[in-house]
């Protein structure tokens, strides 16, 4: 899961301006205007184009020093206010990319402008909002409160037959994680800037429980979460990372951290339950630990994604050019027996695994998203050892997606995704592909069991948050109906189908007592409409008539 150029800073990736702040030319580094752009920077902008405003060669260009944006003050508006597509040379490199336009107001697109062109040894006047909203009059969108009506919430999809479909909360924040409390009453939402929100299911009040601040050391760097669950304990636990810059190599500080009291007390005190670190990811490619779950077998399974895109080395120093370590691209398993918990590497060679769950009897499957050589998302039965072909091999590829691609170790044997037979996501009985469409970026998923209606029993239900690469057509932006069927040879298919669609970036989906909530990240339910991005909500999806009583 990644975007090209968009200043937007993703669930997966979270806002990590750290101790290595630029410095800002002159006396503006004291203003007002810089301090507040500089947030600005981190929430919206530091994802592609990173802490250093270097960007990423090839893909997201350089910020610091860019004679793109310090040539022309009213283009470096209008790339904010209206977005950018198209061939542009940067330092005298070529890009070739999108940005939709960022929806924040005239007054933080001049904070934001002050802060960029003012670090990193560039100097320019400070922005002010008369000018920004001058050159957003020559827009597509002539005010922010224009840009923003285009971004507004969707009409719900209408529900498949047999469900009902509700709107339970619209949120301030962009949610990643929901979680919920045994009574049925309420669900923890998580951010990807560390809140944790309280929200009640049947009026949709929400609350703010928990901000960063108030569990994770910030001297570490600003938090990005990806993971939250509520355990058979009753305790709610919740993953972190952060990227420490202070150091050489700057590291990935990842801590898992659990509540002191179960989740009768509100708000909890969040304790570190579990804390390791690793070398920071390669550009924007530092997936970080995400989903954590407890298994049947009642150990804590996490979710550890890669550091790297295909084991690329990097060109900036500061970071390792080592490709993946022994914890990165795989799943943990964590004894809770033990304080602190054992971990083991119970899987390798999946890139980005953002969700995974089991079935009714018991086998474990997770979802990932492939790298940006176009290869399948993959859907994949995970099995204790082994090792499914990250960075050696894609999918069902049997050649090397780029050329830094490494070779195998001898005698490693990796097993193949499952084999998506269709009629949705890319797949048919004819030429099956191994899982879904690539850059359709498949996120939470649940399994739905012999109380659910008969057309949806015994199968995973799938969000897929939606490509954030251009594509024609636009893929994802919808919940997967799949049916997994096993193989005499020991490998899985899966009839696949759409549920729900078209919807916001949906980005996990949980049960609780009969109903399904969906988290979505965002509003516009496409990419291609080039619409900025703003939070989202939580929506409900549950069975009507008979359906619904099979839970009572």
């Amino acid at each position: 899961m990644r975007m090209k150029w968009s200043c937007f800073a993703l669930m997966l990736a979270g806002s990590w301006l750290g101790k290595g702040a630029p410095a800002a030319a002159g006396d503006v580094s004291r203003s007002p205007e810089f301090l507040r752009g500089r947030l600005l920077y981190a929430q919206h902008c530091l994802i592609c184009h990173m802490g250093t405003g270097l960007g990423q060669p090839g893909t997201y260009p350089p910020l610091a020093g860019s004679d793109f944006l310090l040539a022309d003050r009213a283009r470096a508006i209008s790339v904010i206010c209206d977005g950018l597509s198209g061939p542009i040379k940067v330092n005298g490199v070529e890009y070739n990319n999108s940005m939709p336009p960022i929806i924040i107001n005239d007054q933080q697109v001049a904070d934001v402008l002050t802060f960029v062109l003012n670090s990193w040894g560039s100097q320019a006047a400070p922005f002010t909002a008369d000018e920004v909203a001058a050159v957003r009059r020559t827009a597509r969108f002539k005010t922010y409160e224009e840009l923003a009506a285009a971004a507004s919430y969707r009409a719900l999809p209408p529900a498949p037959a047999g469900f009902t479909l509700r709107e339970v909360a619209r949120l301030n924040e962009f949610p990643v994680r929901i979680a919920g409390s045994f009574d049925g009453s309420r669900l923890f939402v998580l951010s990807t800037d560390g809140k944790v929100l309280d929200v009640e299911t049947m009026t949709g009040k929400t609350t703010q429980l928990l901000e960063a601040a108030d569990y994770a050391d910030l001297s570490l760097g600003s938090p990005q979460t990806l993971g939250l669950t509520v355990g058979p304990d009753q305790h709610l636990y919740l993953t972190s990372n952060q990227r420490h810059e202070a150091v050489t190599p700057v590291m990935n500080e990842v801590r898992i951290f659990r509540s002191a009291e179960t989740i009768a007390t509100l708000p909890p005190k969040m304790n570190v339950w579990f804390a390791t670190n690793y070398p920071f990811g390669i550009g924007p490619y530092n997936h970080g630990v995400s989903h954590l779950a407890f298994g049947p077998d009642g150990m804590v399974y996490v979710a550890s994604g890669s550091r790297t895109d295909g084991n690329e080395p990097g060109t900036d120093p500061r970071y390792s050019k080592a490709g993946e370590t022994p914890i990165t691209a795989g799943l943990w398993r964590l004894d809770p027996a033990t304080t602190p918990p054992t971990m083991k590497m119970h899987a390798r060679g999946l890139r980005n695994v953002y969700g995974f769950a089991w079935d009714g009897d018991g086998r474990l499957f997770s979802v990932s998203n492939g790298p940006d050589a176009h290869s399948p998302e993959e859907l994949d039965h995970v099995v204790a050892g082994a090792h499914y072909g990250f960075p050696y091999r894609f999918a069902d590829w049997q050649t090397k997606p780029y050329p830094h691609t490494p070779e195998p170790p001898p005698g490693l044997e990796f097993k193949l995704p499952v084999a998506n037979l269709g009629p949705a996501a890319g797949g048919s009985t004819d030429r099956p592909m191994f899982t879904f469409d690539p850059h359709s970026s498949p996120a939470g998923m649940v399994w739905l069991d012999e109380r659910w209606p008969p057309a949806y029993q015994n199968s995973f239900l799938v969000t897929r948050f939606g490509n954030l690469l251009a594509r024609d057509p636009d893929v994802g932006f919808d919940v997967l109906r799949v049916k997994l069927l096993p193989q005499p040879d020991g490998s899985w298919t899966a009839e696949t189908h759409s549920m729900l669609a078209p919807l916001g970036r949906p980005i996990d989906i949980f049960i609780q007592r009969g109903a399904l909530y969906i988290a979505e990240y965002t509003r516009p339910t496409d990419l291609k409409g080039g619409i900025g991005w703003l939070p989202g909500r939580i929506i409900e999806l549950k069975p009507s008539g008979a359906g619904l009583r099979a839970f009572e």
